[in-house]
């Protein structure tokens, strides 16, 4: 009986293994770079804790692992590793793989072979810069993402500008694994050559064709290109009118040309190298004509806030945006109109606003009118303004003066950033000339003149040192007449952190009031130590006054946190001013000067 017993256990212990869960650990030993490739595509590694996995398939996979394995590694350049596999059994079964790569096969000779490539422009394709540009030189470590890459980005590089019907007619990639070269060939053809014509738009209903047809950079005639296209839809959707744009060339006007072509082309016919000029197509999706919105908010320079808007972007022709402000220390009423942009590419628009503003003591009531022009790029945006303010004035509880005035300013700005939302590197300056120089409805001429810039300077790919200076200066007969919006003060989120808002100024009894000079600056050191997620020191400086020699400048310094939210960065600050000797919480959204 023992005897049979021995036996009928001898005969389920196999039975039991194959039914036991034969879950197991995958041990890579290999480079850091292959570590990773193998384990996000090995199937060792895949199905190592599946339930149905048994001894037999584990096995029939160690049997394939080395050739799963050398073809892996291929696709990263090594084509004669060394590949050792073992399975430990003694407590948790655990394969163990080792990767000897050796060396990388390297790029060998690079034939590019161009095609076509006939112009009629003044300048011919640049032909050398294309095969300069290609991104699988000589000496190069052969990967098959970074050939299959290279391919796509020569192809891309032609059909943006010119050829968009460019393509590959052939590429081959030979490894000698004994030598460890590739030798790469790459056939372009591309196609022929084209030019934009005429406009055609689609889906206008309540707007005029000038607000589509004046943003328009592109001229019949010119050759095709995507960045162009793409710059004229990026405008068309700056202007509000649209919920959705796309600009492209009409290429199935081209339909019938291409089977003729395609025809001529099969019987030997010569091909011609220009086609028909494509039409360029505008899709627009209007915006709803009216928008109201209402909103509640906090500013830690002007108190808590109510807000609504009430836009139309159809009054007579015209775009009216008109909004509706409380806060605590500002209240405000305003609409602007603004035209069409113009063909030149001017931007035209006029408006009304009245103002009460409680800062530090003084309080002032303004209501003005006012007329702009403002044209350029987002690298270089210049305006003429001219406004008419009439603004009364309390100091210390007294009214102290009423006066009108009539400047006239200018101003321009400069960008040279990597970014304009999240900038990193770069810097923008923006500078203003104006003033109420002629005797009509003006009380007090002046002249007024001011500069801020910022710069971003990179210290690593997670540090950023950013600078920031303002200066500004008015000059006048008296200051009395002098609308107290073209004074300076200092102080608060976006100038001297530390300090309230425009709490540094002129003392005139219990209250600060604006003066003739302006000097502020600012040191930050920006780390990122997540994408998205960073913290910040600064050290801020700044006064205005009525004299050169009164700008005893303050100090503020603190620390803050930076997060990059989708309509720009959030700045949250704890400040500390050395002449208050107070701590300030600041909140601002966006680069500031």
């Amino acid at each position: 009986m023992r005897g049979l017993a021995l036996g009928c256990a001898a005969l389920l212990l196999p039975l039991l293994a194959a039914a036991q869960d034969w879950t197991y650990q995958v041990r890579i030993d290999a480079p850091r770079q292959l570590e990773s490739l193998l384990e996000d595509n090995l199937d060792l590694v895949r199905y190592r804790t599946n339930e149905r996995m048994d001894r037999d398939q584990l096995q029939r996979m160690l049997r394939a692992a080395p050739e799963q394995i050398k073809t892996l590694v291929a696709t990263a350049g090594y084509y004669s590793p060394v590949v050792n596999i073992s399975l430990d059994e003694s407590g948790t079964p655990t394969v163990r793989i080792a990767v000897q790569p050796g060396a990388p096969v390297l790029v060998g000779e690079v034939a590019i072979v161009l095609e076509g490539f006939v112009s009629s422009a003044g300048s011919p394709f640049d032909k050398d810069a294309l095969k300069a540009g290609w991104g699988l030189p000589t000496g190069a470590v052969f990967r098959q993402d970074e050939w299959e890459r290279a391919k796509r980005d020569i192809l891309r590089a032609v059909v943006q500008t010119r050829y968009p019907r460019a393509q590959l007619v052939s590429s081959e990639a030979v490894v000698d694994p004994e030598t460890r070269r590739a030798l790469l060939h790459v056939a372009l053809d591309s196609g022929p050559e084209m030019r934009f014509g005429e406009l055609k738009i689609e889906g206008l209903r309540r707007y005029p064709e000038s607000a589509v047809r004046n943003l328009n950079p592109i001229k019949p005639g010119d050759v095709y290109s995507e960045a162009a296209l793409q710059a004229y839809q990026g405008k068309l959707q700056e202007t509000g009118y649209f919920a959705n744009v796309e600009v492209s060339a009409d290429l199935s006007s081209l339909l019938g040309e291409q089977i003729e072509a395609a025809e001529d082309k099969a019987e030997g016919v010569p091909q011609p190298s220009t086609m028909a000029p494509l039409p360029l197509l505008v899709r627009v999706v209007e915006n709803k004509r009216k928008n109201a919105s209402v909103g509640i908010g906090f500013s830690t320079n002007t108190g808590s806030r109510m807000s609504g808007t009430y836009d139309d972007l159809n009054v007579f022709g015209l775009k009216m945006k008109s909004a509706l402000t409380l806060e605590t220390k500002r209240q405000q009423a305003r609409s602007d109109f603004y035209f069409p942009t113009t063909a030149d590419g001017y931007n035209d628009s006029f408006g009304a606003a009245v103002e009460r503003k409680d800062i530090e003591g003084e309080i002032t009531r303004t209501a003005s009118v006012a007329a702009k022009r403002a044209w350029g790029t987002p690298l270089l945006e210049r305006s003429i303004s001219i406004e008419y303010l009439n603004e009364s004035k309390t100091v210390n509880r007294v009214v102290s003066s009423h006066s009108q005035s009539l400047p006239i300013t200018y101003a321009a700005t400069w960008r040279k950033v990597d970014n304009l939302v999240f900038p990193t590197k770069g810097y923008v300056l923006n500078a203003t000339l104006g003033g109420a120089l002629l005797p009509v409805l003006t009380d007090e001429k002046f002249i007024r003149a001011t500069a801020r810039g910022i710069t971003y300077r990179p210290l690593s790919p997670k540090s950023t040192v950013i600078l920031r200076a303002e200066f500004g200066a008015l000059g006048s007969a008296h200051q009395e007449g002098v609308p107290t919006t073209y004074l300076f003060r200092a102080g608060g989120d976006n100038s001297v952190r530390g300090y309230a808002y425009q709490e540094l100024g002129v003392q005139q009894g219990e209250a600060t009031v604006g003066g003739r000079y302006l000097v502020t600056g600012s040191a930050e050191y920006q780390y990122w130590f997540k994408p998205t997620w960073g913290a910040a020191v600064f050290y801020d400086a700044g006064n205005a006054s009525n004299s050169l020699g009164g700008l005893r400048p303050k100090s503020g310094y603190g620390v803050g946190a930076r997060y990059k939210s989708p309509v720009g960065p959030i700045n949250v600050d704890v400040a500390y001013g050395h002449a208050t000797k107070k701590a300030r919480l600041h909140f601002s959204l966006g680069f500031t000067f």
